[in-house]
């Protein structure tokens, strides 16, 4: 799978290690330049030199950014993300971390379609920390990833995508959903900045029905 990252900061770096170590060909782009080409070549990725130049090529783009930086993010790649998977990984915090900016209303992945028309919007990644991205197999299990979107291909393609990284993929519904993974994921990082966490903690669904697992598709075909 072609995979452009935006960002290359500690999400961005670590989803990029890792996809690459899934065997994914991975291009990364940031504003700073001289990250940019440092982290491609940590991880083994591609360096761009422009949001719209790395998701050009890509099938998948992934937002790993502030989410202060969306809007010019959408601006810059000028039409590139259309007909492509766009994954959110974006938690929208306040920025004074006292609580989600989105509160009330709709989910940031939710903002994001309305600015992404033509491009099958996704929310995954944000309630996996950095450092798990990073070694899905710290805890030798595996761990969970929830997504959300209302497009079955952006469905498939996450379901995918989720396990060949070596986590259990966990369907969270549409887009809508993305509301409870960003509340779920400010809790973690609520929890770990409050009592002096080691960011390594994740959240890991026993019981769940089948249907929604990876593996209850793949049996099922």
């Amino acid at each position: 799978m072609e995979i452009a990252i935006i960002g290359t900061g500690n999400v961005g770096r670590a989803l990029a290690g890792t996809f690459k170590k899934a065997g994914h060909n991975v291009t990364v782009f940031a504003r700073d330049a001289d990250k940019t080409r440092k982290v491609a070549a940590e991880v083994g990725a591609s360096a761009a030199g422009s949001a719209r130049e790395a998701a050009t090529a890509a099938d998948v783009v992934v937002f790993a950014i502030p989410y202060g930086a969306v809007g010019e993010v959408v601006k810059s790649l000028a039409g590139a993300a259309a007909g492509k998977v766009v994954i959110d990984a974006t938690n929208p915090l306040r920025a004074d971390y006292s609580g989600l900016a989105t509160e009330g209303g709709p989910s940031g992945a939710e903002r994001l379609a309305t600015l992404l028309p033509d491009a099958a919007v996704a929310k995954a990644f944000n309630t996996v920390l950095a450092s798990l991205e990073a070694d899905p197999n710290m805890y030798g299990t595996t761990l969970d990833v929830l997504f959300a979107t209302d497009d079955d291909h952006a469905r498939r393609i996450l379901r995918d995508l989720i396990s060949s990284m070596g986590f259990r993929a966990v369907d969270a519904g549409p887009l809508a959903s993305a509301r409870e993974l960003e509340s779920l994921a400010w809790l973690n990082i609520k929890l770990n900045a409050a009592f002096n966490g080691n960011w390594n903690s994740s959240a890991v669904f026993l019981g769940l029905p089948a249907a929604a697992t990876t593996e209850s598709v793949r049996a099922a075909h």
